[in-house]
């Protein structure tokens, strides 16, 4: 389902229920995954690839508001996408996210 509103279009991607506190799940955002997290019964979606190597951020370890890179330990702030811990040096794409009746909407454009 596609909501369009003033420009910016909002698809939705996953049903709440399917995510767990702490944890991630990946989720199909057109030829990419976003992975989505459930922190402090907030939703935030990021890109799913680290930007260091072929990891899955969403098989990492989510710890206060960061996710750690299964495979090196590189660290990325799930809220702004910014990098926290080397050897990571680029930052991660962030997408706005909203909840409404039980399902996650990501922002892809405007």
């Amino acid at each position: 389902m596609t909501i369009q509103e003033e420009g910016n279009d909002w698809i939705e991607v996953a049903a709440l229920d399917h995510l767990f506190e702490g944890a991630g799940i990946a989720v199909p955002v057109g030829f990419k995954e976003v992975a989505l997290f459930l922190l402090n019964g907030e939703v935030f979606a990021t890109d799913n690839q680290c930007t260091h190597g072929e990891a899955r951020l969403c098989e990492g370890f989510l710890e206060d508001y960061e996710i750690e890179c299964p495979f090196h330990q590189g660290r990325f702030d799930i809220r702004t996408g910014a990098v926290t811990m080397a050897p990571c040096s680029q930052a991660i794409r962030t997408w706005p996210v909203r909840v409404e009746k039980g399902r996650v909407y990501l922002r892809t454009s405007g």
